[in-house]
């Protein structure tokens, strides 16, 4: 499991430390003790990043195939998720960040709103991404489930867990909510280093 970068309540009010303990300690380490379950079957895969097996999941045997592909995606995308957040005011868009964002969405506001429409309608559990496709081009998606973008080509830049998992403990049914509080949070260093790579 990768180290939390922060304490669980450190991200409040955005995400309570409660929701943050739980999902770390259950979801994410959950979907690590499922995967290592699935790959004792095909063990040579420990060596390989789980990005990589997931951006080919015709190395895996197929019979583990789709317990790979749930949680490694699961493992994978949480490892991200919380580098993707900061303790609010921490970090802020830089002007290189908001150059690139500008060009493809219009301006900063433009990019939230889109971003936002598509994670408040998502329907059931998944994610919204930022991503940036093979050619280079940024683009808002979103995943099902814990279906990975690296498996249809794109390379994540911030993504949003919206499960109810990530956010029902404070936030019901009110996902809305969540997706604005979670802005707050955003690590813009993160964010920037993932566009450079």
């Amino acid at each position: 499991m990768p180290e939390l970068p922060y304490a669980f309540d450190a991200l409040e009010p955005a995400i309570d430390a409660r929701t943050m303990e739980v999902h770390y300690t259950k979801h994410h380490q959950g979907y690590l003790n499922k995967l290592n379950t699935a790959l004792d079957n095909q063990p040579e895969l420990f060596k390989k990043d789980i990005a990589d097996i997931l951006r080919d999941l015709s190395v895996v045997n197929e019979d583990i195939r789709t317990a790979v592909k749930n949680n490694g995606g699961g493992y994978y995308h949480h490892s991200l998720f919380w580098e993707m957040m900061a303790p609010a005011g921490n970090t802020s868009p830089s002007g290189e960040t908001v150059a690139k964002l500008t060009d493809t969405f219009g301006d900063m506001d433009s990019f939230r709103d889109e971003f936002s429409k598509k994670a408040v309608g998502l329907f059931g559990s998944g994610w919204v991404w930022l991503a940036r496709s093979d050619e280079g081009k940024l683009e808002i998606i979103t995943t099902s489930n814990q279906d990975s973008p690296v498996s249809s080509g794109y390379n994540p830049v911030l993504g949003l867990d919206v499960w109810e998992h990530a956010y029902y403990l404070h936030y019901q049914n009110r996902r809305a909510d969540y997706i604005k509080a979670w802005w707050d949070i955003v690590n813009w260093d993160a964010v920037e280093e993932n566009l450079v790579a």
